[in-house]
């Protein structure tokens, strides 16, 4: 049997058994989160560490006389060991509600249906991973990290919901290094192709090749830039602090609060929704709720919705949409356009090439102002022509601006920006981004 037939098995014994056991008085909601990962980390372009991860946590929220209980702990998949632990958590739980106050926002529990979805991929073998990274990355510098394995979320609660969802994907996260000079890249997916991996490291190769010209210092001022999708994916970051929340935007704290009030907007190029079609993650947030498989949030640089979750929709009177409790987008997708990749630089014609941002923060978020930094394979292009790397800059720039009336194409293609956070655990998600051509976009240092 293998790592996710067992935590199958093992989740719907120790969910029964802890929902077998409530009181009278009580409801509850069960979450599990479980992966089986192999992680092996490069350095040099060898192997610095590798090690097998195997872990399942439950989170458990009980109601019971109009408060709510918020507990996590670990299981092991052996089902005595688990059901022990599971009246142990319950009984804590029990006893946090008795010290709590009524909670005047919260969720009742209600069944949101079933659903059951088991993605296979096709991964390297343990045996396999060093050779087939290592090997067409011979004579670089290669640091980085390659994770793989299956990643499960499962959901059950007193009402009868149950919602189970296994995917097995992997990543490189990876950069290349020459002396200071860098570049970063990411290769992933859930089926493994040796050709993909090497032409996604020969691209990389080609543009540390590149950062080896002279640096060209830049004053700070409005250039006509190109962000890659990978800028771009860092950009829409931004659109998961609060931009898109109903919550924060009833409290005044929305960076697209005067999008939403129709006194500014955005090019009739941008548009951004949820898309749970791409298979990135689940359709049911924490709750067990399906959201809509896809969901406009932005159409053509008008606000279509923000996203609500259910706690908001029953402080403010509104309908929720299934948003989940940090009300940010899970699936976030950003629609092509029509510039083709090989007209780019011709395009661009003189400016920047930005492969990546970072450092990312709101400057002034009602005015969803954001300030950050080049990093990596940022280059200097005259007359279609990537002529050297440039010096760091920091940019500080409207989305008002940037993808409103400065947007000036957005790419036919889109890369698939996985979610490679590994803290405490591997999560799922990610994002589908397209690359970006702007007007001035600014630079303050």
């Amino acid at each position: 049997m293998n790592f996710t037939e067992k935590t199958k098995l093992a989740f719907n014994a120790v969910a029964d058994h802890l929902l077998g056991n409530l009181k009278s008085n009580e409801q509850a909601l069960v979450n599990l989160h479980a992966e089986e990962s192999l992680f092996v980390r490069f350095n040099g372009n060898k192997v610095r560490q590798n090690t097998h991860v195997e872990q399942r946590s439950l989170s458990l929220q009980l109601q019971k006389n109009k408060k709510t209980a918020n507990i996590t702990f670990s299981i092991t998949g052996e089902a005595d060991e688990d059901k022990k632990r599971a009246d142990f958590w319950l009984e804590q739980a029990r006893q946090e509600c008795d010290l709590l106050p009524e909670d005047p926002y919260q969720v009742p529990i209600t069944n949101n249906g079933t659903s059951d979805s088991t993605f296979k991929g096709a991964l390297l073998t343990d045996e396999d991973v060093v050779k087939a990274i290592t090997t067409p990355a011979a004579g670089t510098d290669l640091a980085g990290l390659y994770c793989a394995g299956p990643i499960i979320s499962a959901n059950k609660n007193s009402q009868g919901q149950s919602h189970w969802f296994a995917t097995e994907n992997f990543f490189v996260d990876y950069s290349l290094y020459l002396g200071e000079k860098a570049v970063k890249s990411i290769y992933a997916g859930t089926n493994w192709d040796q050709k993909a991996f090497e032409e996604n490291l020969a691209q990389a190769k080609n543009q540390l090749s590149l950062m080896d010209r002279p640096k060209k210092v830049l004053q700070p001022g409005a250039y006509r830039t190109y962000l890659a999708p990978g800028a771009v994916a860092e950009l829409s970051t931004m659109f998961a602090w609060g931009a898109l929340s109903f919550n924060a935007y009833k409290q005044g704290a929305s960076a697209l609060q005067r999008l939403a009030d129709k006194e500014r907007t955005l090019s009739h190029l941008f548009s951004l929704r949820e898309n749970f079609a791409m298979g990135l993650t689940h359709q049911y947030n924490s709750l067990g709720e399906l959201a809509p498989e896809k969901l406009d949030l932005i159409k053509e640089g008008q606000l279509q919705s923000f996203l609500i979750s259910s706690r908001s929709a029953k402080e403010y009177g509104v309908t929720s949409n299934a948003g989940d409790t940090g009300e940010g987008p899970r699936a976030m997708e950003i629609l092509p356009g029509t510039l083709k990749k090989n007209e780019i630089l011709k395009e661009l014609g003189t400016g920047l090439y930005l492969s990546n941002l970072h450092y990312l923060n709101w400057s002034d978020r009602l005015n969803a102002r954001i300030t950050g930094m080049t990093r990596y394979a940022c280059f200097w292009v005259e007359n279609g022509e990537i002529v050297a790397p440039i010096a760091d800059l920091r940019f500080d720039e409207s989305l008002f601006d940037c993808l409103g009336a400065n947007l000036l194409a957005v790419t036919d293609f889109q890369d698939i920006d996985p979610q490679v956070s590994t803290y405490e655990s591997r999560a799922l998600g990610g994002k589908k981004i397209p690359g970006m051509l702007i007007k001035d976009f600014k630079f303050t240092l």
